[in-house]
C-alpha cells in the first residue's frame, strides 16, 4: 500500500498515462508533497499525521511510472513531473499551496512554482537537489557502478537504503518499507521508468532564479548525498533567498528517519504562508 493518509487512491489523467495521489482534507494551508526518484508518496507515511494534525490539508502524489501511478510514461524529467504537478494544482484548484520536493524533485517543485505561480505560496526543499553540483564519491559510484546494476536488478534499491538512513535514524517500519520498494521496482513496467529516472538530470541550472514565493530549505545532517550538507543547504537557500533548516542525525529522508523535527520546521513556515495568505485576501 502507498497511501498516507487512509483516504482512497486518486487519479488524474495527464499526457502519457496517470497519476496517483492522495487528498486528506484541512482547512490550513494545502502542501504537496512529492517523493524523490525511485520512491512511493508513502516516504511521507509519518510526516503527514503531524501535518494533518496541524489542520493542513495535505495532498501526496505519487510520481510517474512509480508507486500507483501507471508505467509507460517516456519522460521522467523533473520539467516533466512539475507538468504533472501543476496538472495536480489545476485539478484541486488549489491556491497558495506550499509544494515541497525531495531529491530529485526539488528541481521539480521549484519549477513548478514559476509554472504555476498563481497556486504556489512557497517551496520547501527536503535533501534535494537544485542547480548542478560535482559529484562527490559516493555519487561517482551510485550513478557510475550501482545504477546500471539497479537497473538490472531492482531489489538492490532497497539494499542502497541503509547507505540513505543512518542506523540511528530508521523508522521502526524501514525494513518493511524497503523490502515495499523493491517489490515496487520488479513489477511490470517499472525498469524503462526506472532507467529514466537514473539517467535524467536531477539539477537543472538556472531554475532557482524564476522562484519568487517563500523557501525553506531542510537537510539531514548525515545525509551521504552531499559531501558537506550544510554548505549545500546554504547555497540553495541563498539561491532561492529562503533559510534553512538542519536535521540533525537524518539521513537523505528525514520526513520518514526524523518525521518530528521536520514538522517542527515545517510547520512554523506554514503558519507564516496562512498569515501571508490572510493579508493578501484582506488587500483584495
Amino acid at each position: 500500500m502507498t497511501s498516507t493518509t487512509g483516504t482512497t487512491t486518486r487519479y488524474l489523467d495527464v499526457t502519457g498515462g496517470r497519476i496517483a495521489y492522495d487528498d486528506a482534507p484541512g482547512a490550513g494551508v494545502p502542501v504537496v508533497l512529492l517523493p524523490g526518484m525511485l520512491d512511493q508518496r508513502a516516504v511521507y507515511r509519518h510526516l503527514v499525521p503531524l501535518l494533518s494534525a496541524a489542520g493542513h490539508r495535505v495532498v501526496t502524489m505519487d510520481l510517474r511510472g512509480m508507486g500507483e501511478s501507471s508505467t509507460g510514461f517516456t519522460d521522467h524529467t523533473p520539467a516533466a513531473i512539475a507538468g504533472d504537478l501543476a496538472a495536480l494544482l489545476a485539478h484541486l484548484d488549489l491556491r497558495g499551496a506550499v509544494l515541497v520536493g525531495s531529491s530529485y524533485t526539488g528541481a521539480t517543485v521549484v519549477r513548478a512554482a514559476a509554472l504555476a505561480p498563481e497556486r504556489t505560496g512557497g517551496v520547501v526543499l527536503i535533501d534535494a537537489f537544485v542547480e548542478n553540483l560535482p559529484l562527490n564519491g559516493f555519487q561517482k559510484a551510485l550513478f557510475g557502478l550501482a545504477a546500471p546494476l539497479v537497473s538490472t536488478f531492482p531489489g538492490l534499491w532497497g539494499a542502497l537504503q541503509k547507505f540513505y538512513y543512518p542506523a540511528g535514524a530508521r523508522p521502526a517500519d524501514f525494513d518493511a518499507y524497503r523490502a515495499g520498494l523493491s517489490a515496487m521496482l520488479r513489477e511490470p513496467g517499472r525498469k524503462a521508468a526506472l532507467r529514466g529516472y537514473l539517467k535524467g538530470d536531477s539539477a537543472p541550472v538556472g531554475w532557482c532564479a524564476a522562484v519568487d514565493v517563500p523557501a525553506l530549505v531542510l537537510m539531514g545532517g548525515k545525509d551521504p548525498d552531499f559531501p558537506a550538507p550544510e554548505l549545500v543547504a546554504d547555497r540553495q537557500a541563498a539561491a532561492l533567498r529562503g533559510r534553512k533548516v538542519m536535521i540533525g542525525g537524518a539521513g537523505h529522508y528525514p520526513m520518514a528517519g526524523r518525521p518530528q523535527a521536520v514538522a517542527d520546521a515545517l510547520l512554523p513556515f506554514l503558519a507564516e504562508r496562512a498569515g501571508a495568505h490572510g493579508d493578501d485576501k484582506a488587500a483584495r
